[in-house]
C-alpha cells in the first residue's frame, strides 16, 4: 500500500511538472519565434558533439536495458543514423529555409507570392522502447531544423537508457528548449493530451489510435509511425541465398525488434524446403552459437519474452511446424525460429510479431502473393526478392506499403533524402531529411501587393464594362 501511494504521488508529481514544462517552452517559443539558421545550426552541432562524445555511454546503457544488446547494432541502427541525420539537416538547412517564390496568375497582376517555412511551435515526441535514442534524436533533430521547441516522453521499458537521454541532453540544451519526461503510462498518457503544436508517436498501432484520440482533442495534428506485419516476397528465380541472408539480416537485427522487420516471408512453394535451408546457413553464419554470444541482442524484457513464446506454443498447437535455428534459449536470447504451415488463425498472423520468428507463406503465382498482401492492412515496409525489372514495376504499382526495399531490408529507413513513413493502420505523415523539416514547419502562403491595386476593377458595385471584359478574358 505504502509502495502504490508512493507510486501514485510520483506520477502525479512527474504529471504536473509536464504541464510546467510545457508553459515554459511555450512562453520561450514565443520570445523568440523565428530562429534563425545559425542558431538552429549551433542547435545540431551540439548534439551531434554530445552523441560522438558520450557514445560508449549510449551503447552501455541500451544493452543494459536489453540485457544484451549488440553494441555493434546500436552503433549502425542508433548512432550511426542519428549523425547521418544531423549531418544531413545542418548542411542543407538554409537552403530549407528560404522562402520559395510561387507564381501569381495574370489576372491578379501586379502582385507576388512566396510560402514561408515557420516554426509550429513546441513539438511533442513519444519515444517506443526498440531503438530508444536513433527514434528519440531522429525527430529531435527535425523539430530542431524547423526552429520548434521540444518535449520527449522516453519510454519506461528503457529505464537506464531514458535517463540517461534526458541527462545528457539537459547538458546542452535549455528545458525550454528541449525538455525529456520520464514517467510510466499514466505520463505518456498526461502527455499525448497536452496541446503540442504537433505531436509524434512512435509505436504500437493499438497505442497509436489512444494518442491520436488524445490528440484530437486539442486538434494537434499527428506523424503516427507504427508498423504492422511487413511482408517480404521471394521470386520465383532469384538466388535463394541472397534474397535469405539479406531478409536474416533484416530479421535478426535487434532480434527483430524493429517496426520494419520482416513480418512473414512469401516463397514459391516448390521453393520452401530450399529457403529454410538458406535462412538457417544465413543465421548461423551471422550467429555460431546463441550462447554468451554478445552479437544477439536479447528480448528487451520477460513480458515481452513471455508473449512470443506464446505465440510459439499457439501455431504448434495449431499445426505450425517449428524450425527453431538454435537449441535453445539464453536468458532472454531467443532463438531465431522459422514457423511452417502458419495460418491465419494463429495469434503470429494476426498481430505484428516484433521478435526473430518468421512465419513462412508458400505461394504458387506472384499474383497470389499480391492478392495475399492486399488482402491485408498496409504495412509499413514491403521487401520484394528479385532481379527481374517487370515483376520489381508489378511489386512497386500492385502492392501498398510505407516504403519498399527491393532486393534488401530495412536500409530503406536510413537514407536521409528520402521520406519515412506509414500508410494506412501502419501511420501516417513522414519524416526524416527535408521531409522532417516540412512537418515540422508551417508552410504559409504569402500573397505580397504593394501600393497599386488593379483588384479594384473587380470591387462592387458589379455590372460595369470592365468587369465584363475580365470575365471574358478570364472566366474560360
Amino acid at each position: 500500500m505504502v509502495a502504490d501511494i508512493a507510486y501514485l504521488q510520483q506520477s502525479q508529481q512527474q504529471i504536473s511538472q509536464l504541464e510546467t514544462l510545457f508553459q515554459r517552452q511555450r512562453e520561450a517559443f514565443r520570445a523568440n519565434p523565428m530562429p534563425s539558421a545559425d542558431q538552429r545550426i549551433q542547435w545540431l552541432n551540439a548534439l551531434r558533439d554530445l552523441l560522438l562524445a558520450e557514445k560508449q555511454a549510449l551503447i552501455d546503457a541500451i544493452s543494459q536495458d536489453f540485457s544484451n544488446r549488440s553494441a555493434n547494432e546500436t552503433l549502425l541502427a542508433e548512432i550511426m543514423p542519428s549523425l547521418h541525420g544531423i549531418h544531413y539537416a545542418a548542411k542543407r538547412l538554409k537552403k530549407w529555409m528560404k522562402p520559395s517564390r510561387r507564381g501569381v496568375g495574370l489576372a491578379f497582376q501586379p502582385a507576388s507570392a512566396k510560402v514561408v517555412y515557420q516554426p509550429l511551435g513546441v513539438v511533442g515526441v513519444i519515444v517506443p522502447w526498440n531503438y530508444p535514442l536513433y527514434l528519440a534524436i531522429g525527430p529531435l533533430v527535425g523539430a530542431l531544423a524547423a526552429g520548434n521547441r521540444v518535449m520527449i516522453k522516453m519510454s519506461e521499458s528503457t529505464p537506464a537508457t531514458s535517463q540517461l537521454v534526458k541527462d545528457l541532453l539537459a547538458r546542452i540544451f535549455p528545458e525550454d528548449l528541449v525538455a525529456v519526461a520520464l514517467g510510466e503510462a499514466e505520463v505518456g498518457v498526461a502527455f499525448s493530451r497536452l496541446p503540442f503544436d504537433h505531436l509524434l508517436f512512435t509505436g504500437a498501432t493499438s497505442i497509436g489510435k489512444h494518442v491520436m484520440r488524445a490528440a484530437a482533442e486539442n486538434l494537434t495534428p499527428v506523424t503516427l509511425e507504427l508498423g504492422g506485419k511487413s511482408p517480404a516476397i521471394v521470386s520465383a528465380d532469384v538466388p535463394l541465398a541472397d534474397a535469405a541472408e539479406r531478409i536474416a539480416f533484416g530479421k535478426t537485427m535487434n532480434a527483430g525488434q524493429t517496426c520494419v522487420a520482416p513480418d512473414y516471408v512469401l516463397v514459391p512453394e516448390d521453393r520452401v524446403e530450399g529457403f529454410v535451408e538458406a535462412y538457417r546457413q544465413a543465421v548461423q553464419g551471422f550467429y555460431p552459437q546463441l550462447s554468451d554470444n554478445p552479437d544477439y541482442t536479447a528480448i528487451i524484457n520477460e513480458r515481452q519474452l513471455g508473449r512470443l513464446k506464446g505465440y510459439l506454443s499457439d501455431a504448434e498447437a495449431k499445426g505450425a511446424r517449428l524450425v527453431p535455428l538454435f537449441p535453445e534459449s539464453q536468458g532472454r536470447r531467443l532463438p531465431a525460429t522459422l514457423v511452417l504451415n502458419a495460418t491465419d488463425d494463429m495469434k503470429l498472423m494476426q498481430e505484428e510479431i516484433f521478435g526473430p520468428l518468421l512465419p513462412v507463406v508458400p505461394y504458387r503465382r506472384i499474383d497470389d502473393a499480391f492478392a495475399y498482401i492486399n488482402d491485408r492492412p498496409r504495412p509499413l515496409a514491403l521487401y520484394y526478392f528479385g532481379y527481374g525489372k517487370s515483376e520489381q514495376q508489378r511489386v512497386l504499382h500492385e502492392t501498398h506499403s510505407g516504403g519498399v526495399c527491393l532486393n534488401d531490408t530495412l536500409l530503406h529507413v536510413a537514407q536521409d533524402d528520402m521520406p519515412f513513413g506509414g500508410v494506412g493502420p501502419s501511420g501516417m505523415g513522414h519524416y526524416h531529411g527535408h521531409e522532417g523539416f516540412l512537418t515540422f514547419s508551417k508552410a504559409k502562403g504569402v500573397f505580397i501587393k504593394q501600393r497599386f491595386n488593379a483588384a479594384k476593377m473587380i470591387y462592387p458595385p458589379y455590372g460595369k464594362a470592365i468587369q465584363k471584359l475580365v470575365y471574358k478574358l478570364f472566366v474560360r
